[in-house]
């Protein structure tokens, strides 16, 4: 039988960690449980009314009942509303104490223009799951980085209703089925390229052990100078993008190579950059070459093809859980739970 969804009118383990450069002890959230109440929040973009559906079918789908506002609904340019109603939904989400986690409904920009107005003492106070991908990037970034709440990098919930190996993956890890896994095989990456049109190749081998962080690469250019930017040393830097052309590409990572510590990082896991090709190929570089190119100078342990961000399969990583990568399997390993 459907649960239904409710329409508006925690405790959490604690335990430092060594990271280079965060001033906050590590906070997981609490593990969801089917019956759940999750809260739906447009932070970004607007959605498109006819795709809602999915997100309640998506959620019911693992056992969670959906709540949301009207706001969700409302546009205001570019933007679901203005900034003081986005802010004011995603608020109430975080205090209201039947709400187990916050998925975003969708990414696009917006999320960026909040950053300074969050409530960061509320959210460490009220410490829950938040889930995204793409502009979301910039919302789960900066509330690591100034509360130490672990977030997640995975899909948002008006996709295409999850694929098996997307509810999978997110039920594990959002759930706490397992502490330890791999995150995907070289196996599903064969069996997607021909639907991509890419296949998985390595950079740079090696093995890293080191704390997940990252997202979309037009966001992570975008938080450098700002208090919300992240350190890259010593980390498993997860990166992907989407419709960017591989001059774009090439721009952006020799930003992130000149203004970041990127370098110092202990691998470099990208994921499939969609619609990233040129169509002119007789005037460009290729997405590879830029991508190699760019990032062999590190000299880090780095592959590309990781399904996850705006692909039809999506694992999800947490942002501040250690992790191993290894070329050699194409493989990325929890080796924690990412909540409590």
């Amino acid at each position: 039988m459907a649960l239904s969804p409710v329409v508006f009118g925690s405790s959490s383990s604690i335990h430092a960690e060594d990271e280079n450069l965060f001033c906050h002890k590590i906070i997981k959230p609490q593990a969801l449980r089917k019956g759940d109440t999750v809260g739906l929040v447009a932070p970004g973009s607007p959605i498109k009314p006819e795709k809602f559906q999915n997100a309640i079918t998506n959620l019911e789908n693992m056992g969670l009942v959906p709540k949301y506002s009207e706001t969700v609904f409302k546009r205001s340019g570019y933007l679901a509303g203005s900034d003081e109603e986005r802010l004011d939904d995603f608020h109430k989400m975080v205090s209201d104490p039947n709400v187990k986690a916050i998925w975003c409904l969708r990414g696009g920009y917006g999320c960026t223009r909040l950053l300074d107005r969050l409530d960061y003492k509320l959210i460490r106070k009220n410490p829950k799951i938040i889930i995204g991908y793409s502009d979301i990037t910039a919302l789960l970034l900066a509330i690591h980085k100034e509360t130490g709440l672990v977030g997640f990098h995975g899909p948002v919930a008006i996709s295409d209703v999850f694929s098996p190996f997307t509810a999978s993956q997110v039920q594990d890890i959002l759930f706490g089925s397992s502490a330890k896994q791999h995150l995907i095989p070289y196996q599903i990456q064969s069996e997607q390229k021909y639907q991509l049109g890419h296949e998985p190749y390595v950079i740079t081998n090696g093995k890293a052990t080191g704390i997940l962080t990252g997202g979309n690469l037009s966001l992570l250019v975008n938080l450098p100078g700002t208090k919300y930017a992240p350190s890259y040393k010593d980390k498993i830097v997860f990166i992907e993008d989407v419709g960017e052309k591989p001059y774009r590409i090439d721009r952006m990572l020799t930003f992130l190579l000149s203004a970041t510590d990127i370098t110092e990082a202990a691998g470099i896991v990208l994921g499939v950059f969609h619609d990233c090709e040129s169509k002119d190929a007789d005037e460009t570089f290729t997405l590879k070459q830029v991508l190699t190119e760019r990032l062999s100078i590190a000299g880090i342990p780095c592959f590309y093809g990781f399904t996850f961000g705006h692909v039809r399969d999506i694992c999800t990583f947490p942002y501040g859980i250690k992790a191993e990568m290894d070329t050699a399997t194409l493989s990325v390993r929890l080796l924690d739970s990412a909540v409590s």
